[in-house]
């Protein structure tokens, strides 16, 4: 009876540890269950060779027609052969997307933000091992009377750029504004919300992603705009970042 008794105490005290560790873990490594897609991403102008660090979004998301909230995981990845330098993500929002919070992330001042932005946080990712990746939760509000983007760059220690996915849009076809929610696809201008919604909406695929192929890396930079000179903004303010300040 005292073995039997002993073994339920060990069960109930690894299960409490477990409950501990989940309530007090950050970004999670791995894999994610959240199909994910690097869509409109492209490496930086001057990026070391062998580095293969990239970053992924979902491929679709849903919008809540009532309070237009939303959730998306921001995914890093490196996909090159050895360990990544410490790396930074930023979650920038665009237009209709407002990114409210990330999740272990710290809100880029409004002065600081890239050209054109509403929002932005700053994510320390760290250092990725090979073949690792991290997930970040992300909240945000989307307006479906317009149409949202959202960016991911990520950056070096000295602020170089080393990958930024976007400004890539999120959208429907076809708007549901009688429905609880709408679901928008990653790639895809949306439809905004009006009088002439219930219309037939224009002909095109609607529940596939667009295929576009591979991104040209000039059009993705020259979408980037400013956001790529981040060294006057946000990347000159993550440089000049107290250490301690970070996360």
């Amino acid at each position: 009876m005292r073995l039997f008794d002993r073994r339920i105490h060990v069960r109930e005290t690894a299960a409490a540890a477990a409950v501990l560790a989940l309530a007090f873990a950050g970004p999670a490594y791995g894999a994610d269950p959240v199909p994910g897609s690097g869509q409109g991403g492209s490496p930086g102008p001057s990026v070391p060779a062998g580095m293969k660090v990239g970053t992924e979004l979902p491929s679709r998301i849903s919008v809540d027609n009532s309070t237009e909230k939303t959730s998306i995981t921001a995914k890093v990845v490196n996909k090159g052969e050895k360990e990544s330098p410490e790396l930074t993500l930023l979650v920038v929002g665009f237009d209709a997307l407002k990114v409210t919070g990330v999740k272990g992330c710290d809100p880029i001042p409004k002065g600081k933000l890239p050209k054109g932005a509403n929002s932005g946080f700053s994510c320390d990712v760290g250092t990725l091992a090979a073949g690792k990746s991290r997930s970040y939760p992300v909240s945000a509000t989307y307006d479906l009377q317009g149409k949202g983007r959202i960016c991911l760059p990520v950056m070096g220690k000295d602020g170089a750029l080393l990958w930024q996915q976007g400004p890539v849009p999120f959208g429907t076809s076809k708007p549901t504004p009688n429905a609880p929610d709408t679901p928008l696809l990653l790639g895809t201008d949306n439809v905004p919300f009006g009088p002439d919604s219930s219309a037939s909406p224009s002909p095109g695929p609607s529940d596939t992603l667009p295929s576009t192929g591979a991104p040209d890396r000039t059009t993705v930079l020259a979408l980037g705009g400013s956001l790529l000179l981040a060294a006057g903004g946000a990347g000159l303010w993550l440089t000049r970042r107290p250490r301690s300040a970070r996360h």
